[in-house]
């Protein structure tokens, strides 16, 4: 008797166990994960993750993503003759241009950022990097005349937008637009939010250097991001891993973009206010939960150095930072709360 009701209990508990996960799986049904290729954009190796409920969802989400990709960089490539953002430097000093909402809308955030490092962050540095690119291929320095030169045409007092029509103006006659040290973000969130339209529960998108995630991964765990050595560039090591969720990280440095003049190396960041390239700090990484955020404020951080960049991102809501200065690139300088972030 006893054994007959044990395998009753057996089979009562057996049958309640294939219930639950039936149910389980019914409301918690298997993840789709897909990877995309590395494809070149924005002047980077890019690359999409999505995880949805099966992999057609999941592959069309990446595919609207980079069809959002290559639409914004369309618009703000400055070195495309027939962007809209030529087509703003090149009526530099002239008249307003239309432009898309798009493109106003980082123009504008742009200008936030610059207000918010006061001038760190800046845009009109295009005509500043074209010389010194030019300096660097002829392997001399800018002179104190061509620097005077191009003070006169930077400063990002000198957009005017005009947001009733949508236009922009650019106040002196000479004045280039460079979106590099913001566009990447932006076009990250803009990406994750089409990921999420087309049914994407999860993704990660990497711009390189530039990464956005929300949701999941596969095996519902956050993402892991690495960020690289900035003194051991040519073995890709990994100096630092971050577990992230619905966040953004940026990392700007030294060590992969830069330009040589007589023997030195200059960083590709350059410093409007002092026309100089920062040289203050090898790397640094913003966290935040906005990927325009995070790549405007990364740019902004390696201008000012460690201390005045710190002092800012400790004023900032929900923004940390992990900084490697110059002298020393072993060292790991992190703001108030940045640890929650670091994998041991």
């Amino acid at each position: 008797m006893k054994n007959q009701k044990l395998k009753i209990l057996i089979i009562v508990s057996a049958a309640a166990f294939i219930i639950y996960t039936l149910i389980h799986r019914l409301q918690n049904p298997p993840m789709a994960a897909v990877e995309s290729s590395n494809k070149l954009v924005m002047n980077t190796i890019a690359k999409i993750i999505a995880v949805a409920p099966d992999e057609n969802t999941a592959q069309t989400s990446i595919n609207a993503a980079f069809d959002e990709v290559y639409r914004l960089e369309k618009l703000m490539n400055r070195f495309d003759p027939n962007s809209q953002l030529s087509m703003v430097s090149r009526l530099a000093g002239k008249e307003p241009v239309k432009v898309d909402k798009d493109l106003f809308d980082i123009l504008h955030q742009a200008i936030y950022y610059s207000k918010l490092t006061d001038g760190a962050f800046d845009i009109t540095v295009g005509p500043l990097v074209d010389l010194w690119k030019k300096c660097a291929e002829a392997n001399s320095m800018p002179t104190e005349q061509q620097l005077a030169d191009i003070k006169k045409i930077v400063g990002y007092e000198k957009i005017i937008l005009d947001s009733n029509n949508l236009t922009v103006r650019l106040a002196a006659d000479g004045m280039k637009l460079d979106l590099g040290g913001i566009a990447k973000g932006f076009a990250a969130d803009k990406a994750q939010e089409i990921m999420k339209k087309s049914g994407a529960i999860g993704g990660l998108v990497d711009l390189g250097g530039q990464i956005g995630c929300f949701g999941k991964t596969q095996s519902g765990d956050k993402w892991i991001i690495g960020i690289r050595n900035p003194s051991k560039k040519e073995s890709n090591e990994i100096i630092m891993k971050l577990a992230l969720t619905d966040m953004s990280a940026s990392t700007s440095g030294n060590y992969e973009r830069f330009y040589k003049i007589a023997g030195r190396q200059f960083s590709h960041i350059f410093n409007v206010r002092t026309e100089k390239s920062a040289d203050m700090i090898s790397s640094d990484t913003i966290i935040c939960p906005n990927g325009t955020q995070s790549d405007a404020l990364s740019t902004a951080v390696n201008v000012m150095g460690v201390e005045k960049g710190l002092a800012l991102i400790e004023k900032i809501e929900n923004t940390e930072a992990v900084i490697i200065p110059i002298k020393d690139k072993t060292e790991l300088i992190k703001s108030k709360h940045a640890e929650q972030f670091i994998i041991k």
